[in-house]
């Protein structure tokens, strides 16, 4: 369970992120819409992990691969950002966040099980 400085924190991170993302974003992967859906720091705060998805994308591996690329120039960039609140400023470890993904899976397997025969009950 994370702690309110690190919740805290983390959202600190993610908005300044979803600024740069968006003003700088198109030089990172052009046509391509960068989110960042979480943020978790550990508990020195020295590392945070940015899980992103990315729309109008057809592979997010390389989109994540051209991120992580550029993971010490995105890192310069929010620390230029954040300089002021904190001590250090984190590594950054980015990730690809396949909820939608997942939620997807299990919603096909929901409405294959819903359409099966239902078995009738025996008393």
């Amino acid at each position: 369970m994370e702690s309110k400085r690190q919740q805290k924190f983390a959202g600190v991170i993610q908005q300044d992120l979803a600024a740069i993302f968006q003003r700088e974003g198109m030089n990172y992967l052009p046509n391509t819409l960068i989110t960042i859906t979480k943020v978790r720091v550990t508990p020195d705060l020295a590392i945070a992990r940015i899980f992103l998805s990315f729309f109008n994308n057809q592979n997010p591996q390389q989109a994540l691969q051209n991120i992580k690329l550029h993971a010490n120039e995105i890192r310069y960039k929010l620390g230029a950002r954040i300089k002021d609140q904190v001590r250090i400023i984190p590594q950054l470890e980015f990730f690809i966040d396949d909820t939608g993904d997942y939620v997807e899976r299990m919603d096909k397997l929901f409405e294959k099980i819903s359409k099966e025969d239902r078995q009738p009950e025996t008393e």
